[in-house]
């Protein structure tokens, strides 16, 4: 297959065009910095719409999947860059990179176990992917989200958006999110920063965080046509830790 992805060039997204490329995929990997390795790069930087609409046209030909790895976490007072990112760039790119795909393609795009409560919050969602870049800014004002409150609303509209997709593009397309909670990538010290003892107290539930590769498997294996009845679901990657936070917090302990 002839596949693309986004945020190739660390992280769960280089683990990710290792594994496909180990299963003799063409990958083409769209992210600011160049990548290790041989597969072509296209430069994508979702903090400026020039830069996404060069990309676009970058991309020649058709592909049979997408995956959507890049994305920031929430750090300083980043919540427009985040809102930016994560969700309303994110999301232009894979609208304008829809025609490229063939049928039966599916989009693959990393979310997080921090977006797990979007069905609570569909309104606010609806309302923030009708924003734009310059409008975050007063959105944010307005509904008082600071940088780490901003990180999970991008991650539960990324979820909603894919959900919301499958409607205009049943029996063509498929979507899909992945929702990985504290893997071991260079911004997991970002996540213990803004999220504090709920992180630490996961990862002594579980006894571990996860790998880049085991989140890997699990978005190589619902980009491939093994997982065609996979369609319009949020598959949870977190180890169990969402079990044993839920089971913490029936028995008193709400860390987690």
């Amino acid at each position: 297959m002839r596949l693309a992805l986004t945020g190739g060039a660390t992280g769960i997204g280089a683990a990710t065009a290792a594994r496909l490329r180990s299963q003799g995929h063409e990958v083409v990997i769209f992210d600011i910095q160049q990548p290790d390795g041989d597969d072509r790069w296209i430069k994508l930087d979702l903090m400026d719409k020039g830069s996404i609409e060069t990309a676009l046209q970058a991309a020649d030909g058709s592909f049979d999947g997408l995956c959507s790895v890049a994305g920031i976490p929430p750090r300083g007072d980043n919540a427009v860059p985040c809102l930016t990112v994560n969700t309303l760039a994110t999301c232009a790119f894979i609208e304008g990179f829809i025609p490229k795909l063939n049928a039966g393609a599916a989009v693959v795009s990393v979310a997080s176990r921090a977006g797990m409560a979007w069905q609570s919050n569909i309104d606010l969602l609806e309302y923030l992917l009708a924003q734009t870049p310059d409008s975050l800014a007063g959105w944010c004002d307005e509904n008082q989200v600071d940088a780490t409150r901003a990180y999970i609303l991008s991650k539960q509209a990324v979820i909603y958006w894919h959900q919301r997709a499958v409607t205009s593009h049943i029996g063509n397309l498929r979507f899909v999110t992945i929702s990985p909670s504290a893997v071991s990538t260079g911004i997991l010290d970002d996540f213990v920063k803004a999220f504090g003892p709920m992180v630490a107290a996961n990862l002594a539930r579980v006894g571990r965080s996860g790998t880049p590769e085991e989140v890997a498997r699990v978005m190589a294996f619902c980009l491939s046509p093994d997982a065609s009845w996979i369609n319009g679901v949020d598959v949870v990657t977190d180890g169990g830790m969402g079990a044993m936070a839920m089971m913490a917090e029936r028995n008193g302990d709400k860390a987690g």
